[in-house]
Parts: C-alpha cells; sequence; structure tokens
C-alpha cells in the first residue's frame, strides 16, 4: 500500500482555527513537473514524519514572478509579486520554507520592498534544524560509504550563501562527500540559472549542463545531489548525455533524507 501523504493548506488551516509553524511554498516545478513532484513528495513525507505542522496555498499559489524578474519585464514581476503577497499577508504568514532556490531568492530577497516581509529558509536549511533540533534523526541507512558529491544551485550558493546546510545533511548520512573542483562560490552554473533550460543553446561546441556534468563526474560519484529541481533536470539531462544513467543518480536532498532508512 502507498504511503498516505498529509498536505493540509492554509485555508483549511484558517477554517480549523489554527497556524501553522511553516507555510511550504511549493513553486512551479515541485508542483507540475513529473521528476519534481518526487521531491516534493519526499519533502513532505519528512515533514509528515517530523510531525511539523505546515500547510501549503494549493490553488492561491502562483508564480513568484520570478522569470518575469529575470527577463526584465519589471511591470509583470510586480504584479505577480503583489498578488502573492496579498495572499501571504491575509494569512498573516510569518515563515515560508521552499524547495526552489529561485523562489527562496525572489521571496527572500525581493518581496520584502513591496511589503512581504517573511523569514525564507531553504528546504536544507530547514531539514538541517530538525536535525539539530532533534525533532528529525537519520542514518546512512542505504547511502552509507556512497560517494556523493553536491552541485551548488546558483540561487542557493552565490546568490545567498548557503553552502554548508546541504553539504552537512549529506554528512548525516555516513556518505562519503566528494567536491567538485569547481564547488561552493567557484561552483559552474548548470545552465537551468540562465535560462538555458528554457531556450536554445548559446553558440559553442558544448552544452552548460554537460560540462558541469563532467565536474561532477571526474568525481567519481554514485550520487549527484542536488538542491534545486531545475539543477536536477540539467544535470540528468546531461548524464543521460554521457550514457551514466546506469552508474550514477541524480537526487535532490529531501530524496536522501526521506529514502535513509530508519525515516
Amino acid at each position: 500500500m502507498s504511503e498516505v501523504l498529509i498536505v493540509p493548506t492554509m485555508a483549511e488551516m484558517l477554517a480549523q482555527g489554527k497556524q501553522p509553524e511553516v507555510l511550504f511554498w511549493v513553486g512551479c516545478a515541485g508542483s507540475f513537473d513529473d521528476r519534481a513532484k518526487k521531491i516534493t513528495k519526499a519533502f513532505v513525507r519528512i515533514l509528515n514524519r517530523a510531525n511539523v505542522p505546515f500547510a501549503v496555498l494549493g490553488t492561491e499559489e502562483s508564480c513568484t514572478g520570478d522569470p518575469a524578474k529575470r527577463a526584465g519585464n519589471e511591470f509583470l514581476f510586480q504584479m505577480q509579486a503583489m498578488m502573492n503577497i496579498e495572499v501571504l499577508n491575509a494569512y498573516e504568514a510569518k515563515k515560508i520554507v521552499t524547495a526552489c532556490p529561485h523562489c527562496f531568492n525572489t521571496l527572500k530577497n525581493e518581496y520584502p520592498e513591496l511589503g512581504g516581509q517573511y523569514e525564507v529558509v531553504h528546504h536544507t536549511e530547514f531539514l538541517k534544524s530538525l536535525l539539530d533540533d532533534g525533532r528529525l534523526t537519520i542514518e546512512g541507512g542505504q547511502f552509507k560509504g556512497k560517494r556523493i558529491t553536491f552541485h551548488d544551485p546558483c540561487y542557493l550558493g552565490r546568490a545567498n550563501k548557503v553552502y554548508e546546510a546541504p553539504r552537512d545533511l549529506i554528512q548525516k548520512l555516513d556518505s562519503e562527500l566528494v567536491e567538485m573542483k569547481r564547488s561552493r562560490a567557484n561552483g559552474l552554473c548548470c545552465g537551468a540559472g540562465g535560462a538555458q533550460m528554457f531556450k536554445d543553446a548559446e553558440p559553442g561546441d558544448k552544452e552548460v549542463n554537460v560540462l558541469r556534468t563532467e565536474d561532477a563526474l571526474e568525481t567519481t560519484p554514485e550520487i549527484i545531489a542536488t538542491g534545486c529541481p531545475f539543477c536536477n533536470t540539467m544535470m540528468t539531462d546531461g548524464i543521460k548525455n554521457k550514457e551514466k544513467e546506469g552508474d550514477v543518480k541524480v537526487m535532490d536532498i529531501a530524496e536522501l533524507i526521506a529514502n535513509a532508512q530508519d525515516l
């Protein structure tokens, strides 16, 4: 029998007179992309197991406006942002967690000047806090001793200086964390942050996600860990390009934690 995931909405919480500890902002990839939906389910599974009172906006969640802002359409961005802020403020949201670094960066850094003042954390930071507070325990399980390399998402790493939380979680799995030559502040973009996921390739003889995958393969990993649904897609495509699907898996940190043996 498949596991039942409990995902309350903010509207349901309000109707019950309850306020969740944290609002889970799912994002477009986590809502609609089949691969990224597995990451969403993994994170929810952890929240359920740790008995974290959380809620989602459900159909009231819309695009943060990040793509519009990066494309230079400030007017559209502000329209989308103001709609979301109106909804979030109506629910008196205080703390938001998201598994998407693009949403994370926009909600954290670009909503405050429009009236959206929230504590925004990436899901790797939130998971680490659950472990630090003793609300969640994990052991290596199937990942014990595995060689895992972590690809730094641009909007998590360079944009917001979140480097250690995902690495701390990998090391909690008793796995062998192996670093790429270009990591942390020197990490190479997989291309998603520069919109290469959505457009034709720039002139050149190699796709940037293939170049980044080659960085990862130099570490001879068994798993490439990511903390972004878009990076996950780009690295997975890179692995397919190198015909390494049978040797190397690409997994989100939440999937690693959710699949740990004792969770």
